[in-house]
């Protein structure tokens, strides 16, 4: 039955979008056969005011009517486009991640719940809602500390919000197995590993423990980086449904008159941004993967401070090399290490030839270096350079995704600040300070001790690793006497989950095709 309510929701969600016109407003013309006469057939049933829309607004429009879960999935895939493509992805970031409050009594009971203390207790004062999002409100409130009142910031989870979500999640599931299933050309994007992904994301955001010791990492990664920080955390305060933070005083980057009338230095703020990103991602290979002007704030001394690191991005050491390598490859025009280090680490399969790689990246890298500098996009660069990946077969890798999307929204409002702004130039001290570090005699040193590391923690696993060889090997014998066999429990559970998989996809088609058909009935 779940399959069947997440059929009808998969349902009513298609409906929303096809009557605020969404559907109409993609571009149909394109398309051939039946999508086209779906695409027509949208048309037909969009309401006549959608039309005059945008087709931002439509879609911000759909969205809201959606629901909570529906503004996070739309954030979500705002950070893929290799999935939804560039200009859907620009229209989905420009969600705007603002709800209706709820009541001041229902925070205080999840409060309360969440921390077992009464409201009374915890804070000298408890304000109104200041803001409020998708999966969570912010409310001001004042604690005490020898009779010195402190101002903070309470964050409390949206009642029911949980719930709604994994509701929705099974139909954003159905939705990704059907496409899996019957559109071959889209399982290069993995779209249920896509799910799965919102789904492992959206649970780490809904815990706000999880958020405040993402705030302790970054602050103390930061603690000694000039011009940037986050806001400390009241751990005392704090719990899976509450977060209380340090209230910050500042100006909202998105308010360029509120900037300048206080006298800030708008260039030098866009520097110390992209300098602070990039640092964060190549040194500590751990960032704030939601850094659009409304999170962050500039305070009287200049200082940048990033709040709601609900979404944050890792970086292995792996990924970083790869990254400033790829860089580096591109300022100095060597497309064929750039290439080589796709194929060392392992993103393009082994099949394809390194020199036509080197070709397809060369296309990218040449057109930039005929341009002034400070109109070359580095996050442009990256989408150019996934874009040809996708025709050597590079899967998708979500930690590049988002790095790429966090650079995409960094960079643009670096340029908000400074029209004029000169990404190169103002990466290459952060830039080229890592690769001096980590690429040279000072990175071999460290990759050297590294391996050591790695052999002693292998040879202290050795009598472990020869038993499980030991037990291995005679497994392996026995298959090869009497073949791979299952026990009755184990076959019988295999060909369950084998029918009821076939059982729950044609029920949900058929229920799809009957709600759609009755619609049509209803509407004529």
């Amino acid at each position: 039955m779940s399959t069947v309510s997440a059929g009808f929701r998969l349902v009513r969600a298609g409906w929303v979008l096809v009557r605020e016109g969404v559907v109409a407003a993609l571009p149909g013309e394109e398309l051939s056969g039946l999508p086209k006469f779906g695409w027509r057939l949208a048309r037909l049933f969009t309401r006549r005011r959608a039309l005059a829309y945008e087709r931002s607004d439509r879609l911000a429009k759909a969205v809201v009517r959606l629901g909570p879960s529906y503004v996070k999935l739309g954030q979500f895939l705002a950070t893929r486009p290799d999935v939804v493509g560039n200009d859907m992805a620009l229209d989905l970031a420009m969600l705007q991640d603002k709800m209706h409050t709820f009541p001041k009594a229902e925070a205080i009971a999840a409060i309360e719940a969440s921390l077992g203390r009464k409201v009374g207790d915890l804070y000298a004062q408890f304000g109104d809602p200041v803001a409020a999002a998708s999966i969570a409100q912010v409310h001001a409130a004042d604690t005490m500390h020898d009779g010195v009142a402190t101002k903070v910031a309470v964050k409390v989870i949206r009642p029911g919000v949980r719930r709604r979500f994994f509701q929705d999640l099974e139909s954003y599931f159905l939705a990704a197995r059907l496409q899996e299933k019957y559109i071959p050309s889209s399982r290069r994007l993995r779209p249920v590993e896509v799910t799965e992904t919102l789904a492992q994301t959206t649970k780490i955001e809904m815990d706000l423990r999880l958020e405040a010791a993402a705030l302790s990492e970054l602050g103390e990664n930061t603690k000694d980086d000039p011009g940037f920080r986050v806001p400390s955390v009241d751990w005392e305060r704090t719990g899976r449904d509450v977060l209380t933070m340090e209230w910050v005083d500042g100006v909202k980057m998105n308010d360029i008159a509120g900037l300048e009338a206080d006298g800030h230095d708008l260039k030098a703020i866009a520097a110390n941004l992209i300098q602070s990103f990039l640092r964060h991602t190549l040194r500590d290979g751990f960032f704030h993967a939601d850094m659009h002007p409304g999170n962050l704030f500039v305070e009287a001394n200049g200082t940048i401070v990033a709040v709601d690191l609900g979404i944050a991005g890792r970086l292995g050491k792996k990924e970083r090399r790869f990254l400033a390598e790829i860089l580096y490859g591109f300022i100095t025009r060597d497309y064929l290490r750039v290439a080589e280090v796709h194929f060392e680490a392992g993103y393009v399969p082994r099949q394809h030839n390194v020199a036509a790689f080197a070709q397809a990246i060369r296309a990218i890298g040449e057109p930039i270096h005929g341009q002034p500098a400070e109109t070359i996009s580095m996050a442009k660069l990256l989408t150019l350079l996934f874009e040809v990946t996708e025709l050597f077969d590079m899967a998708t890798r979500p930690e590049l995704i988002l790095l790429q999307k966090t650079m995409v929204v960094v960079e643009g409002v670096a340029r908000t600040l400074d029209p004029a702004f000169n990404m190169w130039k103002t990466a290459e001290p952060v830039v080229g300070g890592w690769i001096a570090g980590n690429l040279g005699p000072r990175g071999m040193m460290i990759d050297a001790r590294d391996g050591a590391r790695a052999l002693l923690t292998l040879a202290r696993q050795v009598p472990e690793l020869a038993a499980r060889t030991d037990r291995l090997s005679r497994e392996i014998d026995l298959m090869a006497e009497h073949g791979l066999r299952f026990d009755e429990t184990t076959a019988r559970a295999i060909g369950k989950a084998e029918a009821r998989y076939s059982r729950s996809g044609r029920l949900a088609l058929w229920v799809i095709a009957l709600t759609l058909v009755y619609i049509a009935w209803k509407i004529i």
